[in-house]
C-alpha cells in the first residue's frame, strides 16, 4: 500500500519541481539570448577528390566568418561544424543525420550522389538543401521539390550553355549537324546528369553524341582515350572532379588531343585541375559558374582584410579568390542571404529555423544592387527565386587556361528556357507519380 506524502516530502517535491522549473526556464532563456544561427558544413578534406574538396570548404567556412566579423546576421551570431564526407554518399548521410538535430538552417552537400539521397529525407525533417550547381536538375520545380534549391543553375543548364557555344564557334547550332561530340563523363549520379539534355540537343541540332564514362575516381582512362583517339570527336565534353579532370588533360595530351576542342563543366575548371600540368592544358576551356577566379573583387580584398588579416583564415591566403574558393564563398552566401530574406517576413534579428529559411531561399530577391553592395560585383548575377522556380537563374561562362591563370573567353550565356523547361517538368512529374507527392498548391506557396 502507498504511503500518503507527508508534508515534509511534498515541501522538498515541490520546491525540485520549482528549481528544475527555474532551471529549464533559465537554460530556454540562455539559448534564447545565444540567437545562434547554425550552418552544418559538409565537407571533404580527404580522398581522392580533397584537392578539390578544401578550397571550396574554406571557401564557405571563411564567409561565415567574415558575416561575424559584421556583426551576424542582423545581431544573429552564425556557427557552424564541418563533418567529413569524403564525397562518399554514405557518409553524408551519416553527417547529416548527426548534425540535423542542432537546428540545422540548410544543408550542401557539395556532392550529386549525396543530394540524391538526401532529398528522400528533407521534406520530412523539414531542413532545406541548397545544391549550387549541381544535384538533381528536375528539383528547379519548386511545384515539386519543396525543400531542394539548385541555385545559380544545374547541369542541364550547363549542358545547354556548352553546345550554344559549340554552335557559335562553328557559325551556328545548325552548323553542328554530323559533327561529333564526345561526353567523358564520372560514372556517378554527377556524371550522367547532362546525358537526357545532351541528348535531346543531339536530336535538335544533329551531331553525334559519344558517351564515354569513366569509373571514379578516374585516375585510369588510358582505354578512354584510346577511344577518342579512334572516334575522332570534333570537341570533348568533360563532366569531372577531383583527379579525373587532371588525368583526363593528360591524357588528352599524350593522345594528341587538341585541348582547345575540350571543355569541362564548371566543376572541371578550377586551378587544382590545370596546375600540374601546367603550360600542357593551355587552351583548354571550361564553364564558369557565373564567376571565375576573382582575386580583384570587393569581397574577397574584405576577406583577406578582416578575416585572414586578423589571423582567422581557414586555408592559405593565396588560395582567396581562386574559382573553387569563391564556388565555397558563394555558396555560403546564398545560404545567409536565404536566412536575411527569412527575416524579412518572420522577424529580422531573429534565429530562423529551417522551414522558415525555406521561405527565403523561395522568395530570393538578390538584384544587382544588393549583390554589389555585398561584395560581388562582377562576380555572379542577379537571382531570383519562387515558387516554381528554384533555380533562381542559369548564367554561365567559358573560361580558358592561359598556362598560367583562368580568363574570360566568351560573353555570357543563358540555358534556353524552351528546351529545358518542358523537360524540367516532366522529370519532376515522374518523380512525384514514383513517390506519389502531390504538386503544390497555390494556398501552399503562400505558405
Amino acid at each position: 500500500m502507498k504511503k500518503p506524502m507527508n508534508t515534509f516530502t511534498m515541501a522538498a517535491t515541490l520546491a525540485g519541481l520549482a528549481l528544475s522549473m527555474s532551471l529549464s526556464g533559465a537554460a530556454a532563456a540562455a539559448a534564447a539570448d545565444a540567437k545562434e544561427q547554425f550552418f552544418p558544413v559538409l565537407s571533404y578534406r580527404t580522398g581522392a577528390y580533397a584537392p578539390n574538396g578544401i578550397p571550396f570548404a574554406n571557401g564557405y567556412v571563411d564567409y561565415l566568418k567574415y558575416v561575424n566579423t559584421k556583426g551576424g546576421i542582423n545581431g544573429v551570431k552564425v556557427t557552424y561544424e564541418e563533418c567529413e564526407t569524403g564525397y562518399a554518399t554514405d557518409k553524408g548521410v551519416e553527417c547529416y543525420e548527426r548534425l540535423k538535430g542542432k537546428n540545422a538552417t540548410v544543408f550542401q552537400s557539395l556532392s550529386t550522389g549525396i543530394t540524391f539521397a538526401l532529398t528522400e529525407k528533407v521534406p520530412n525533417d523539414k531542413i532545406p538543401l541548397i545544391t549550387a550547381g549541381y544535384g538533381r536538375s528536375e528539383s528547379a520545380d519548386g511545384m515539386v521539390f519543396k525543400w531542394n534549391f539548385p541555385l545559380t543553375g544545374t547541369y542541364w543548364d550547363a549542358a545547354d550553355v556548352l553546345i550554344q557555344h559549340l554552335g557559335k564557334k562553328e557559325g551556328g547550332l545548325d552548323k553542328l549537324a554530323g559533327k561529333k561530340v564526345a561526353l567523358v563523363y564520372h560514372d556517378s549520379p554527377f556524371g550522367k546528369e547532362p546525358i537526357p539534355l545532351l541528348q535531346e540537343r543531339s536530336k535538335l541540332n544533329g551531331f553525334e553524341l559519344i558517351l564515354l564514362p569513366v569509373a571514379p575516381p578516374g585516375v585510369e582512362q588510358k582505354s578512354t582515350w584510346l577511344q577518342v583517339r579512334q572516334s575522332r570527336p570534333d570537341y570533348v565534353l568533360l563532366w569531372g572532379w577531383g583527379v579525373m579532370n587532371s588525368t583526363a588533360i593528360k591524357e588528352a595530351v599524350a593522345t594528341g588531343y587538341p585541348r582547345e576542342k575540350m571543355y569541362g563543366v564548371w566543376w572541371a575548371g578550377a586551378e587544382p585541375d590545370v596546375k600540374d600540368v601546367g603550360d600542357a592544358a593551355k587552351g583548354y576551356n571550361a564553364l564558369a559558374l557565373q564567376h571565375g577566379a576573382e582575386p580583384d573583387a570587393k569581397i574577397v580584398k574584405d576577406i583577406l582584410r578582416d578575416v585572414h588579416g586578423k589571423g582567422q583564415g581557414t586555408g592559405a591566403p593565396e588560395e582567396v579568390g581562386q574559382v573553387l574558393y569563391m564556388r565555397g564563398l558563394s555558396a555560403a552566401m546564398l545560404a545567409v542571404e536565404g536566412v536575411k530574406r527569412a527575416q524579412e517576413r518572420f522577424g529580422k534579428g531573429k534565429v530562423m529555423t529551417g522551414e522558415q529559411a525555406r521561405w527565403g531561399y523561395e522568395n530570393l530577391a538578390l538584384d544587382q544592387k544588393k549583390l554589389d553592395a555585398l561584395g560581388f560585383a562582377g562576380v555572379m548575377r542577379p537571382i531570383s527565386t519562387s515558387c516554381a522556380d528554384h533555380r533562381g537563374a542559369g548564367w554561365a561562362r567559358v573560361h580558358t587556361w592561359s598556362g598560367k591563370k583562368w580568363e574570360f573567353t566568351s560573353d555570357w550565356y543563358e540555358a534556353s528556357e524552351m528546351i529545358i523547361k518542358p523537360m524540367v517538368k516532366a522529370a519532376a512529374d515522374k518523380y512525384a507519380a514514383e513517390k506519389k507527392i502531390e504538386r503544390r498548391s497555390p494556398q501552399d506557396c503562400q505558405s
